[in-house]
């Protein structure tokens, strides 16, 4: 079993997305994200089917049994697989990506999960997909991908009404900024909607997307700062042949 996070530095993109840019949805050149892509899985897992989904910010999960085209790519946010030599690879620019991993089971998962598939029930929606496999969700460990940290992420008080009308509980996750916004802690509120759901461990990264400019791809603050495109970073697993 293979797992990693890439971020910014490293590979052959140039301009605004220079870098490791794995992200197709990006107008970076095809011919760069592609061998971006091919340095990223050689780096976690040699001579793996790099698959990869066409996110949508959902809680649907695919089975991934075989390789699937760059073009042929579903619309979902989260996979599982027991097959090994497939590497399970989600993106984000801000939004973490999850990877699980049961390994007494030999069944692993991955999941994109920015605050709308979060709140959806992504996660879980993922653990229950292993465990139709055959994984036990005390057994799995889930490590949580670099990501947009509460000091970053300003949202305004509709945001916070929609989670504490949710759950009251919610609120945790939240604490007060300028007058009528708040800082949100999404990547808590992920380990603790995994944690809630009974899986045995949770790994938070604690790194910043948005403040490391250096080191990671960032969505809200190429928005911020006007920039018409931005790069994506990846989480990956895959089992060894």
């Amino acid at each position: 079993m293979a797992h990693g996070f890439t971020g910014r530095r490293g590979g052959v993109s140039t301009g605004l997305v220079a870098g490791l840019n794995v992200g197709l949805g990006s107008d970076d050149d095809p011919v760069a994200v592609r061998e971006n892509r091919r340095l990223a899985t050689d780096a976690i897992l040699p001579d793996a089917d790099l698959v990869t989904l066409h996110q949508v910010h959902s809680a649907d999960v695919i089975h991934v049994i075989e390789p699937i085209p760059t073009d042929t790519r579903p619309k979902a946010d989260a996979m599982v697989t027991d097959r090994p030599g497939l590497l399970l690879g989600v993106l984000g620019a801000d939004c973490p990506p999850i990877l699980f991993a049961d390994e007494a089971a030999q069944i692993i998962g991955a999941a994109h999960s920015g605050w709308k598939g979060a709140f959806a029930g992504v996660g879980e929606a993922t653990v229950a997909a292993m465990e139709r496999l055959g994984a036990d969700r005390g057994r799995i460990v889930a490590a949580i991908g670099p990501c947009i940290q509460q000091k970053s992420y300003e949202v305004d008080s509709g945001f916070l009404q929609r989670f504490c009308e949710a759950d009251p509980e919610n609120e945790r996750f939240f604490r007060e900024g300028k007058p009528g916004h708040y800082q949100f802690d999404l990547e808590g509120f992920i380990a603790a909607r995994l944690a809630g759901c009974g899986i045995g461990t949770v790994h938070m990264s604690g790194v910043d997307t948005y403040s490391d400019v250096e080191g990671y791809y960032s969505f809200r603050r190429a928005t911020h700062h006007g920039e018409p495109d931005y790069g994506r970073q990846m989480g990956a697993i895959g089992l060894r042949e």
